[in-house]
């Protein structure tokens, strides 16, 4: 199952838990109970916000072409430094 990080604006926790893709988490209550961390002084009905995060980084020697992907390779892959990695 993938993982995701949600944000309380409340208090301001980031809290990572495992969901399927089809499930939402709206409120620091389901976050709580899916991740059984405790609700504390924050109330169950404060609303939360999926963060985007990055994805995995795919190495070159796991691929069926390992030849270095340009940005490690040192050229350009979208241009002088459009993707953050150059």
């Amino acid at each position: 199952m993938p993982k995701y990080d949600y944000l309380c604006e409340a208090n301001g926790q980031v809290v990572e838990v495992s969901h399927a893709m089809s499930e939402r988490l709206a409120t620091w209550g389901e976050l709580c109970a899916l991740s059984g961390q405790d609700l504390a002084d924050t109330p169950a009905d404060s609303p939360v916000t999926k963060l985007i995060t990055g994805g995995g980084v795919v190495r070159a020697s796991s691929l069926k072409n390992p030849s270095a992907p340009p940005c490690q390779s040192g050229a350009p892959c979208c241009g002088p430094s459009s993707c953050g990695f150059a």
